[in-house]
């Protein structure tokens, strides 16, 4: 009596779960198993059928005979089951609610070999500001009132001589949650240094910025942008990049805020790195100069995030 029990029981299990092989509770319960069962309804195979259109490719990063080091940037497939998910209530078949996933490239900025870096992807709708600082101590407060205004976060590059004279204002820009990155400690041409006076230049000041700020910098940018190979293979021995500029603000010059703006905005692109300094000119035309890129429809962000592989979905 018992094993016929249990044999009616299976029975009924074995029959229920084959009449309701298409309902949503289900096809949910499948998780792994679920694509072939769900291909056998209407919208699921509509969505299956719409999502290569909207597929993007991950772009590898790569060494460029032009700008040298540049980010990959992730590509995007349709997640079909979260999408089937989002439309299974009304039943039919809408864009706006495809749910996408991030594809990773196979090369990465690590994988490359030392090289200087030049602007980030060309495909990634943002910039990043590199502020060069040893010296114009009178202009960081309102440059830093400005980007908070803003809600931006820039990439500054501090001198180590500077840092350990100015620590108060090198904990300020910290603070205020900006990048800190690797200047030299005494703003000499790199390209003319021994190799020892390299590693001694870079590794003197990435201490004084750690003990001063707490920060271990990732990114090194020579000044005045002079460097040799061994520049930058002995800051990446030192796990730094070594990061140079697109457009240049040239407001050493002392240019007027609109020159200053319109030489910006003229060649302003994705994935531009601005170099800056803290000066008049810079900082007073730093909230018209945001404000203008933002309308261009172009996010603000450090170094790092400009390197980001992260694909930015507007």
């Amino acid at each position: 009596m018992k094993r016929y029990f249990v044999f009616v029981v299976i029975l009924f299990i074995s029959w229920s779960v084959v009449n309701n092989r298409f309902t949503d509770e289900y096809v949910v319960k499948l998780k792994q198993d679920s694509i072939p069962v769900m291909k056998q309804n209407p919208l699921f195979e509509k969505i299956l059928s719409e999502a290569p259109k909207y597929e993007v490719k991950p772009t590898d990063a790569k060494i460029d005979q032009v700008w040298k080091a540049m980010p990959g940037y992730n590509g995007i497939n349709v997640d079909v089951k979260a999408s089937y998910q989002k439309m299974k209530a009304n039943g039919r078949f809408e864009a706006s609610k495809l749910v996408f996933e991030q594809v990773k490239p196979k090369i990465h900025l690590n994988d490359l070999p030392p090289s200087p870096i030049y602007r980030g992807h060309q495909d990634k709708p943002m910039v990043s500001f590199i502020i060069n600082v040893a010296w114009g101590n009178e202009y960081l407060p309102n440059m830093l009132a400005v980007l908070k205004k803003h809600k931006v976060h820039a990439s500054f590059f501090l001198e180590g001589r500077w840092v350990k004279e100015n620590p108060d204002l090198a904990k300020m820009i910290a603070d205020a949650g900006h990048e800190i990155g690797n200047h030299s400690y005494t703003h000499p041409n790199m390209k003319q240094l021994s190799n020892d006076k390299i590693r001694e230049q870079i590794a003197k000041t990435n201490e004084v910025i750690e003990a001063t700020t707490g920060e271990n910098c990732v990114w090194f940018a020579p000044p005045s942008g002079s460097y040799r190979d061994d520049v930058v293979k002995i800051a990446d021995e030192l796990n730094l990049g070594t990061v140079m500029w697109t457009v240049d603000t040239i407001d050493w010059q002392k240019p007027t805020p609109q020159t200053l703006i319109s030489r910006v905005m003229g060649k302003i692109h994705n994935g531009a790195m601005v170099l800056m300094h803290p000066t008049d000119s810079t900082s007073r035309s730093l909230d018209s100069l945001l404000t203008q890129i933002k309308a261009k429809d172009l996010e603000v962000g450090t170094v790092s995030q400009l390197m980001d592989e992260e694909r930015i979905v507007k």
